[in-house]
């Protein structure tokens, strides 16, 4: 097996577990564990393991004190919000709306990058914004009477601001990923966000009741906190590191397919009309938004 098929097999991987960990998500949250309690746990296990690489792969462990400043918003954008937003919105709305939403996350990428790196905007890629903010609106703003979530207005919304904030992250990152390895960046940007996060969810994280935690909550919470954020995030850094960004960006189209495939078969939703023509809109919007150039990778 090539050293290319390998990559692509492991980012075909990671968004296959980024695909489950919308239904996972909505298992445990808020079921048995406040949202806010599992991203302290998400937390602290993905720094620990990404930490804990160091001793088996020793390298630079120092970063330049210019670049601070950009860790520090990756972490606020990529890690704080991204991960309050997401876990919380999910734990409200339903595991098929938070893909085809998070989905959105290349179009918000189009339009970040044409204001802060100048790059290019044309008709075609606004058509594609207002076909993607369209499907959006519909999953948002329509009556979906097979929807399972508690407040699906509210984590909707959530989950879009997350995609948003996750857009800012992929584009302010691309400076420090051209001087740091992938493990380096993550590694650092985890720790300048578990410093802002960590204060957010304890209190929820002290007064979590593990004694109700079923065989089934510790593998969901373990999917979560290791799966669907370490392993996860590995296998999109090696896969980047064979066949680049924009083809690694790519496979973030599997993530809703895997997503909707889960929650129908695990998690009991159906995938009515409406979903349909919003996913038929938000999946153009990101091809015409994309058209000469694939988005970069995505996290969940």
């Amino acid at each position: 097996m090539t050293r290319n098929t390998k990559a692509h097999i492991a980012v075909l991987s990671a968004n296959f577990i980024f695909g489950g960990n919308y239904a996972v998500v909505k298992y445990i949250t808020p079921s048995v564990i406040h949202p806010y309690a599992l991203n302290v746990v998400r937390i602290l296990a993905s720094l620990g393991l990404f930490w804990g690489l160091f001793l088996f792969k020793p390298g630079k462990v120092n970063i330049q004190r210019k670049h601070i400043p950009r860790f520090l918003l990756c972490g606020l954008t990529g890690v704080v919000i991204n991960q309050i937003l997401f876990i919380k919105g999910v734990s409200l709305t339903t595991p098929i709306h938070s893909a085809l939403l998070s989905l959105a996350t290349p179009i918000f990428i189009t339009l970040i990058a044409a204001w802060l790196l100048r790059e290019g905007f044309s008709l075609v890629k606004f058509a594609g914004l207002l076909l993607g903010i369209g499907g959006a609106a519909m999953l948002i703003l329509l009556k979906d009477s097979s929807h399972s979530g508690s407040d699906v207005l509210l984590g909707d919304i959530l989950v879009l601001i997350n995609a948003v904030s996750y857009a800012f992250y992929l584009v302010l990152v691309r400076p420090l990923m051209a001087v740091y390895s992938g493990i380096q960046v993550l590694r650092w940007m985890f720790t300048f966000g578990a410093i802002i996060i960590l204060p957010f969810g304890m209190p929820e994280f002290i007064h979590t009741d593990w004694s109700v935690f079923t065989p089934a909550h510790w593998a969901g919470l373990a999917f979560v906190a290791i799966g669907a954020t370490f392993l996860a995030y590995l296998l999109n850094v090696y896969g980047i590191s064979i066949i680049g960004p924009s083809a690694t960006g790519a496979y973030i189209y599997t993530q809703p397919v895997f997503a909707a495939v889960i929650a129908i078969f695990f998690a009991g939703e159906h995938f009515s009309i409406i979903k349909g023509v919003a996913a038929i809109l938000i999946f153009t919007g990101v091809y015409l938004a994309n058209i000469k150039k694939a988005p970069d990778q995505s996290l969940g």
